[in-house]
């Protein structure tokens, strides 16, 4: 698969505290370059610039729009309608001994209790687990709620409705945030779906604070991802990635009509960094779409948590366009990122590799509840590049060994990239195997590295005998295999039976100053922290783990 569908443009400011930006299709086409090693069937691409041009800020137009509709929202996935299906059986696989590390912190995150606090009383699922972590600072964000920690885990700010950095009314609708601190250049940044009132437009919002403190306010960037001409439109980008390098923020998002099935792909976006932190009047970014790997249009295009410049940004999806079960993993590269702050184009370049298989996860038992968790499904999770590799985790069907019956679990890719000029020439998976434990679910994996061998994921563990816990596992040097599941908050309760949601993903992130990592899951937490009538009653929990022997 070579290049998709591009638009090229700049992301028009105005200068008061809120930055509004519309999306104008200019309609100029260009031409698309050969596809680098595309896959057999798969359409040529199509290259279209555009631009960005300012626009009033919109923050008082959806002002009645009730986010607790997010509540009954049907959760968008190109492998819905095969995800109702019985689950494949998965490979069989044993369980490394555990590997412990040390907690330098372990602490509640933004809760459901929260949520409902900062929005009128309204109970929202799932949480979407956003992190970011620098300068002395935690920032926790979640549907529909953030938290601003110091790193023993005391509350410094909050907490505040999630609308709040992104200048948006208290009750339109947004979801699936998360964040990023970059040490670089001292920068927060956070990006969200925003949905109008009546639910006939949508854009992408990133908000950007350069002072180092995330309790000051923050400056908002838009992008109208608003597609009315695709099947089932007017469409809107689906829970939006991020990614980032030295060059650009990277965010994803998968395209769905609005208020039907219809799944139109995935979409990646490319934000030049220096522009967004400079602030000025014309940011420049970059836009593919029509991308398609394998045979099928891609979905779930997981961009790179990347450390430094490494000469491309990464990406990596999974590809089972049935919901049956596949062996194989795309790798993606983006060349020439420089080239979006110049208003020019970098080069996007796939390579497909078989891998070990997976398949959606079955629903998860929980102790004291005879409703199950929602093990979501097989997309990627997510991926970062350090040291050369690219690490990516998603959620799978497997048997334990010993294990009659197959369990959620993770499945985690270490994959080395090899370039040739501005082309991904060729991929190696130099690691691979599976997060699980014999009679337990593993929900939502996430993954980072240190680049020196040692890695951790966290993910929600629960079993008919154990609430929905947070806990973790490593990989110690450069061992094959992760170490059996550690639980570092046990969960207190079943989770509401009459909720239907859990996850949609957890998150992980590299302690700018030290060896060691952050991580963030689900679980079920003490009274304290759910909602009074225990409904949607789901809290979070923070991790520091160090990674060093």
């Amino acid at each position: 698969m070579g290049r998709g569908f591009r638009r090229i443009g700049v992301l028009s400011t105005v200068t008061a505290m809120v930055l509004a930006a519309t999306a104008l299709q200019a309609g100029i086409a260009l031409a698309a370059q050969a596809p680098s090693q595309p896959s057999a069937g798969d359409p040529q691409p199509v290259a279209e610039a555009g631009v960005l041009s300012a626009a009033a800020d919109s923050q008082g137009t959806a002002t009645n729009a009730v986010r607790g509709e997010r509540g009954a929202r049907t959760r968008h996935s190109a492998h819905t309608a095969a995800s109702a299906a019985a689950p494949a059986a998965g490979p069989t696989v044993t369980t490394a001994a555990p590997h412990r590390g040390k907690l330098l912190a372990n602490f509640d995150g933004t809760s459901s209790l929260d949520s409902a606090i900062t929005n009128f009383g309204a109970e929202f699922e799932p949480p979407d687990q956003g992190l970011c972590a620098g300068n002395g600072f935690v920032v926790d964000m979640v549907n529909s709620a953030y938290r601003v920690y110091d790193k023993k885990g005391n509350t410094l700010a909050g907490p505040f409705n999630i609308n709040q950095p992104f200048h948006d009314g208290f009750k339109q609708f947004t979801s699936d945030p998360r964040c990023y601190y970059d040490a670089s250049t001292n920068t927060w940044f956070a990006t969200i779906l925003f949905l109008n009132d009546p639910f006939t437009a949508s854009r992408l919002e990133i908000a950007v604070n350069t002072t180092g403190d995330p309790t000051t306010p923050w400056k908002v960037f838009r992008i109208d991802t608003t597609h009315k001409g695709g099947p089932g439109c007017p469409c809107f980008g689906d829970q939006p990635t991020l990614g980032i390098d030295g060059s650009n923020l990277y965010v994803t998002t998968n395209e769905f009509s609005i208020n039907g099935p219809e799944f139109n792909g995935a979409q990646i976006y490319a934000i030049d960094k220096s522009d967004l932190v400079a602030n000025v009047k014309k940011v420049h970014f970059v836009h593919f779409t029509n991308l398609f790997i394998g045979g099928a249009q891609a979905a779930s295009v997981q961009p790179a948590l990347t450390t430094r410049s490494p000469g491309a940004e990464y990406f990596l999806s999974s590809l089972d366009p049935d919901g049956t079960g596949d062996n194989r993993v795309g790798v993606w590269a983006l060349t020439n990122t420089t080239a979006v702050g110049r208003g020019d184009l970098p080069a996007l370049s796939s390579v497909v590799l078989t891998s070990e298989p997976y398949s959606i996860p079955p629903p998860a038992l929980q102790k004291g509840s005879t409703s199950t968790l929602d093990s979501d499904d097989d997309r990627m999770q997510q991926v970062q590049f350090i040291g050369g590799e690219i690490w990516g985790t998603l959620g799978t069907s497997v048997q334990p060994a010993g294990d009659s019956t197959p369990r959620a679990g993770g499945a985690w890719f270490r994959v080395k990239p090899r370039l040739d000029g501005s082309t991904l020439k060729s991929a190696t998976i130099t690691g691979q195997g599976y997060i699980q434990s014999a009679g337990e679910y593993v929900i939502n994996p996430a993954i980072q590295a240190d680049g020196n061998g040692h890695a951790a994921v966290v993910f929600t563990l629960t079993s008919a005998n154990r609430f929905a816990s947070a806990a973790y596992a490593l990989l110690d040097g450069r061992g094959s295999a992760f170490g059996a599941p550690v639980v570092a908050a046990a969960g207190t309760g079943p989770y509401d039976p009459a909720a239907t949601r859990w996850g949609d993903y957890s998150w992980a992130v590299l302690d700018p100053t030290s060896d060691s990592v952050w991580l963030a899951t689900e679980y079920v937490p003490a009274r304290s922290s759910q909602t009074p009538d225990q409904l949607r009653n789901w809290g979070t929990r923070v991790l520091q783990l160090s990674l060093a022997n």
